[in-house]
């Protein structure tokens, strides 16, 4: 292996392990906790194991002794050292705190944190929660070094996590189980993780009766020919009586010795050491594709939340626009103002005369009484806001009714329901702004089109609130909303108020005048409805992975292959 290629392997490994950390997973879909699970073992054994391996190919070889909870793993370890290293016991579970035992020439290699950075290092006395007791002792040859660890099965889950997760740091298992349990789920779940990692292994039968040790070691080892680990060591040990707190030296002689020669043997030690960490590394592509698909059914997930808040808010914009076309606006409070502002009787009486004489009475209108043109644009403003309120709550509860079925809307929501199934509090103020911001740029079109027309100055100069009022009401003025005598009222009177805003200022004008005036209206509301659907969109934006995520992630394992590949 060349300088350069040692160098790219651990660089792309580290780039993997930084994609699979970042992956984003934070919508409760139903794959979600495997993926997360998936994702912190690669991290995991990444920072544990790979990288230190890769960038020391000659440390000490770390091996772990593990196994079900009872099987005997403090005792094995202690009976190897003929040494009292770690503390077996009665009670369940026993080991909380994994045991290092390393030879006093290695103790530097794992004093530090370059192995199991995670797990704080103690000397002298046992570990505590996330620690890891490091023992120094003469027994074990330079080479060597064995970790205790925790019970597979632990009815603790923080055990059972750090069992799996010092297994995976391990350049060697010793898996340890007994003649009651050899065949239970659990230690056979492990021991395929390790077939499919390519873990070097050795398997300890304990506790066999001696009358059925060619039985019961016959039934273990097809079994694991049956699993493809007939690579795998296997020791049995007799069910006798300890000796000091030992097994008889005769049981475990076996295991210490073929230990003992990996220690001494270092093409051995390095055959072992490839081979775990070529297993480790070639199992990385099958476990990045969990996390792969975890990303994309959390891009799915968000993809229909998204699309469910979006169509919420879409039929609240169609909504709005359907109303301010359909005349239902010119109803009620503003009918009511808007009579009072052109005089509904005369008005009415005028529809059969000529333009100029109704021309002087919306002259009239618009400068002698300011006061109802002022009700009018009050009334308007009211009924828009109320509007628009209206859909956006509408909006806002329909999201969350359709959150609650959809996968992770559920999670999402967190509570937030009540917050959520209505208008933001800042909804009101920010409404009531832009409906008055709207009024004043009528207001300001109506300014800017009678600036050139010098005969209509006078009356612009008099009249642009109540010409502007006439416009407002002329973008709501279809009458496909109102029947009967609204239709007479409303419609007959705004059409007249057209018609004299016609010869003041050209019919083309007008149409462009309420065009202009309706497209803004438009533009605010859509504001409105935006800034509240943006609470929605957040809450997915803060969970939901980034476009592309599954694409780089599945470059990241590209890249390691390649760098694998350039450095064999």
């Amino acid at each position: 292996m060349t300088s350069t290629a040692e160098t790219r392997l651990p660089d792309a490994l580290q780039q993997l392990r930084d994609r699979v950390a970042a992956a984003p997973l934070g919508l409760a879909t139903q794959n979600r906790d495997e993926a997360a699970r998936t994702a912190r073992a690669v991290v995991d054994q990444v920072d544990d194991y790979l990288l230190p391996r890769l960038r020391d190919l000659d440390a000490p070889l770390l091996t772990v002794v593990g196994g079900s909870t009872g099987a005997g793993k403090s005792t094995l370890v202690n009976s190897v050292l003929q040494a009292r290293v770690t503390t077996p016991g009665v009670l369940r579970p026993t080991t909380r705190a994994p045991v290092l035992v390393c030879a006093p020439a290695d103790r530097a290699a794992f004093a530090g944190d370059r192995v199991l950075p995670g797990l704080a290092r103690t000397t002298g006395g046992e570990a505590g929660p996330g620690g890891l007791q490091l023992v120094v002792h003469d027994g074990l040859p330079a080479g060597l070094a064995l970790i205790d660890a925790p019970d597979v099965d632990s009815v603790v889950e923080a055990n059972r996590d750090l069992a799996g997760q010092l297994l995976a740091a391990a350049d060697l298992w010793v898996f340890v189980t007994t003649a009651a349990r050899y065949a239970d789920a659990v230690p056979w779940d492990l021991l395929r993780t390790a077939q499919e990692r390519g873990t070097a292994l050795a398997v300890v039968l304990d506790r066999v009766p001696p009358e059925a040790v060619r039985e019961v070691a016959d039934d273990l080892a097809t079994m694991l020919t049956k699993a493809r680990l007939s690579s795998a060591r296997l020791f049995v040990i007799e069910e006798r009586p300890l000796v000091d707190g030992f097994l008889p030296d005769d049981q475990v002689a076996p295991l210490r010795a073929w230990l003992h020669g990996l220690a001494a043997d270092a093409e051995q030690r390095a055959a072992v050491v490839r081979q775990t960490l070529a297993g480790a590394l070639e199992s990385l592509g099958d476990r990045v594709d969990v996390v792969v698909a975890g990303v994309r059914e959390q891009e799915t997930a968000a993809e229909a939340l998204w699309a469910a808040a979006d169509a919420s808010y879409a039929r609240a914009r169609a909504s709005i626009d359907e109303a301010v076309g359909n005349g239902s606006l010119l109803r009620g409070e503003v009918l009511s103002r808007w009579q009072e502002f052109v005089g509904t009787g005369e008005w009415m009486r005028s529809l059969q005369g000529q333009v100029g004489r109704l021309r002087d009475r919306l002259t009239a209108a618009l400068t002698g009484r300011p006061a109802p043109a002022a009700d009018l644009a009050g009334a308007l403003e009211s009924g828009v806001e109320t509007l628009l309120r209206a859909e956006a709550d509408r909006a806002a509860e329909k999201t969350v009714t359709s959150w609650r079925s959809l996968p992770g809307g559920i999670d999402l929501l967190d509570g937030r329901e009540t917050e959520l199934d209505g208008v933001s509090p800042s909804f009101a103020g920010a409404s009531a702004d832009e409906v008055r911001g709207w009024q004043g740029y009528v207001l300001e079109l109506v300014r800017e089109e009678g600036a050139g027309k010098r005969s209509q100055a006078r009356l612009l100069s008099w009249g642009v609130n109540g010409a502007g009022a006439v416009v407002m009401v002329a973008v709501f003025a279809s009458t496909a909303g109102l029947s009967g005598i609204e239709l007479a009222v409303a419609g007959g009177t705004t059409a007249v108020g057209q018609r004299v805003l016609e010869a003041v200022f050209g019919d083309a004008a007008v149409r462009q005048l309420a065009a202009r005036a309706r497209a803004d209206l438009d533009e605010r509301a859509a504001r409105l409805l935006a800034a509240e659907q943006s609470r929605f969109d957040q809450l997915l934006d803060d969970a939901a992975p980034e476009p592309g995520t599954d694409d780089e992630l599945r470059a990241a394992v590209a890249a390691l292959a390649a760098a694998r590949k350039a450095s064999a």
